[in-house]
C-alpha cells in the first residue's frame, strides 16, 4: 500500500497476545496497520493467549523467539502490502510491563552484525541464555518478594524508593528467582532487557537502554533520582548492575535503524529509534494526561492512570517516572472489582439491564442520602480485602439497600475508592492543571479532549464529606 504522505513514523506494541504495528504521518492520520497473533499465526509455539502456563499453575512464560519471529512477519506482511519503509522518519513503541529477555554472552555482537540475507529468528536463535521470558503474569516469586523487603527493611521502605513494594510479577523478583534456581543461566547472560528495551534493541542493533518509565516497574530503580538502587541490586542478585545497563529518559533517542532493515526492507538510514516503554505508561502518554489529569479504566479490573508531580508511594498502587516529563511521575492504582462486580449488581437490582440500571442510578440522590456500600466479590488489590460491607447514613451497618440505592452505593463507592487511594499517593483531586507542559511534538497534535459532562452542582461538597465516611468505614471493615 502506497502512502499518501511523504513521511510517516511507526509504533510497535509487544503485547502479551500479539505483536501490533500503527503506522501515522505528519497528521497523526493512520496510514497502515497491522498485526500478529501470536496463538494462530505461530503455532509452533504452543501457546494459548500468547503465553506457557506451567504446571504450578504460578510460572507463567513467553518464548522469546516466538515475539522474534513475530517482528519477521509483521514486517513481510507490510513489505508485502507494498508499504514504502524509506518513508519512515522515527520508530517506537510499547511492551507488556515487567517481562525480562536474558541475552547471552556474544549476543550483542551478533546483534551488530546482522546480514540481511536471513530473518532475524534465525540470526538470533542461539542469544538467549532463557529461551522463555517470564511475564507480568507470573506469580511465582513470593519468596523472592518478601526478601527483598526484608533486604531493605519493609514493605513501605522499598516503596519509598522504587515506588512499589515488592510484587511477584515485578522484574527483580523474577531475575532472583533465575539467579537461585538457574545460576549458570544467570552467569551465562551479558544482557537482560525488559521487553520495550528487547524490541528497540532488535532495531537498533544493539542493546538499548531501558527507559525511566519501564525500569521503575522493576523494584530496582531509585524514582527519585533516576538511577538503580545499589541495596536493591546487591539483594537481588550478584553483577546485576552491569547486566541492566544504565537507564534513560523514555523520550531518548537512541539511535539509528540497524543497517540490516535499511538493506532488508529499505528503511533509510535516518531513520530514528526512539526508546520504547511499558504499555502503562505508554498509556498515559498516548491519552495526553497531564499534571492533575486522571485517567478510568472501566473493565474486568479498573484501573486509574495518575499524572502526579510530588508522589506520596504507599504499599498499595505503583509510582513510576512519568513517560513524557522525566521530573514528574505517573500513579497507576488496580482495582479488581470491576465489571464482574457492577454485572452483579445489575443482576440482582436491574433486571440484567443497563438501561434500567441507569434508570436507577438516576432516581437517586447525589449522595444516596449517606448511604455507603462497599463491595469486595473477591480479593480486592486496592486494599488486600474480601467481603461486602453497608452502612446508612448514621453509620449504623446493615445487610442490604433498597434495589435503586444499591445501583448508586455500588457506583459511587467505586468511584470513592478510587479517589480516596489516588489521594494518598499524592494526587490532588481539584489541581488545576498548568498549560504549556512540554510534550511530544506528535502527542502535541493528538486532538483534545472534548467536554462530555459536568459535575452535578453541589456533588463537590456531598462528596467531600462522603469521601472521609467512606475511607473511616473502609478501614474499619477491612483493615
Amino acid at each position: 500500500m502506497a502512502l499518501p504522505s511523504d513521511r510517516c513514523y511507526l509504533g510497535f506494541d509487544f503485547s502479551t497476545q500479539q505483536l501490533k504495528v500503527v503506522a501515522v504521518d505528519d497528521n497523526l492520520t493512520i496510514v497502515h496497520q497491522s498485526a500478529v497473533h501470536f496463538d494462530t499465526e505461530l503455532p509452533e509455539y504452543r501457546t494459548q493467549g500468547g503465553v506457557h502456563v506451567h504446571s504450578d499453575r504460578l510460572t507463567v512464560t513467553s518464548p522469546v523467539l516466538m515475539w522474534v519471529k513475530a517482528l519477521d512477519l509483521i514486517l513481510g506482511k507490510m513489505k508485502a502490502s507494498g508499504f514504502d519503509f524509506s518513508s519512515v522518519k522515527a520508530l517506537s513503541g510499547s511492551g507488556q510491563q515487567h517481562g525480562s529477555v536474558y541475552w547471552k554472552e556474544g549476543s550483542r555482537q551478533i546483534l551488530r552484525d546482522m546480514s540481511p540475507d536471513k530473518p532475524l529468528h534465525e540470526l538470533l536463535e542461539s542469544c538467549f541464555a532463557v529461551t522463555d521470558s517470564p511475564v507480568w503474569m507470573d506469580s511465582s516469586t513470593t519468596e523472592q518478594c518478601q526478601h527483598l523487603e526484608q533486604a531493605l527493611g519493609g514493605a513501605q521502605q522499598l516503596a519509598d524508593i522504587t515506588g512499589s513494594r515488592a510484587y511477584e510479577r515485578f522484574t527483580g523478583n523474577q531475575i532472583a528467582k533465575i539467579w537461585k534456581t538457574d545460576p549458570g543461566h544467570y552467569k551465562q547472560t551479558e544482557r537482560i532487557s525488559l521487553v520495550s528495551s528487547f524490541a528497540a534493541s532488535l532495531f537498533l542493533g544493539d542493546y538499548a537502554a531501558i527507559d525511566y518509565s519501564d525500569g521503575s516497574g522493576m523494584n530496582l530503580m531509585d524514582i527519585s533520582k533516576k538511577e538503580w538502587a545499589q541495596h536493591c541490586l546487591g539483594a537481588v542478585a550478584p553483577g546485576l548492575g552491569g547486566k541492566l545497563g544504565t537507564p534513560l529518559p523514555s523520550v531518548a533517542v537512541l539511535g539509528s535503524v540497524s543497517s540490516y532493515y535499511v538493506q532488508r526492507y529499505g528503511f533509510s538510514p535516518d531513520c530514528k529509534v526512539i526508546a520504547f516503554t511499558g504499555d502503562n505508561p505508554g498509556s498515559l502518554a498516548g491519552m495526553r494526561l497531564q499534571e492533575g489529569d486522571i485517567a478510568i479504566s472501566l473493565g474486568t479490573s479498573d484501573t486509574v492512570f495518575l499524572w502526579i508531580q510530588d508522589p506520596r508511594p504507599t504499599v498499595e498502587g505503583h509510582i513510576f517516572c512519568n513517560p513524557v516529563d522525566s521530573q514528574a511521575y505517573m500513579a497507576l492504582i488496580c482495582f479488581k472489582n470491576g465489571s464482574f462486580t457492577r454485572e452483579r449488581i445489575r443482576e440482582e437490582c436491574a433486571g440484567g439491564s443497563w438501561e434500567e440500571f441507569s434508570k436507577a442510578l438516576k432516581a437517586t440522590p447525589v449522595g444516596n442520602n449517606g448511604n455507603i456500600g462497599i463491595y469486595f466479590d473477591v480479593m480486592e488489590i486496592t486494599p488486600a480485602a474480601v467481603g461486602v460491607h453497608r452502612v446508612n447514613g448514621e453509620n449504623d451497618k446493615v445487610a442490604g439497600f433498597p434495589e435503586e440505592v444499591e445501583v448508586r452505593a455500588l457506583i459511587e463507592g467505586q468511584f470513592l475508592a478510587k479517589r480516596a487511594h489516588a489521594e494518598k499517593l499524592g494526587y490532588k483531586i481539584w489541581l488545576v492543571a498548568e498549560m504549556g507542559v512540554c510534550f511530544a511534538e506528535a502527542v502535541q497534535m493528538a486532538p483534545e479532549p472534548k467536554l462530555v459532562v459536568t459535575p452535578t452542582p453541589g456533588a463537590e461538597k456531598v462528596y467531600e464529606r462522603l469521601l472521609k465516611r467512606y475511607t473511616e468505614q473502609e478501614q474499619r471493615a477491612f483493615l
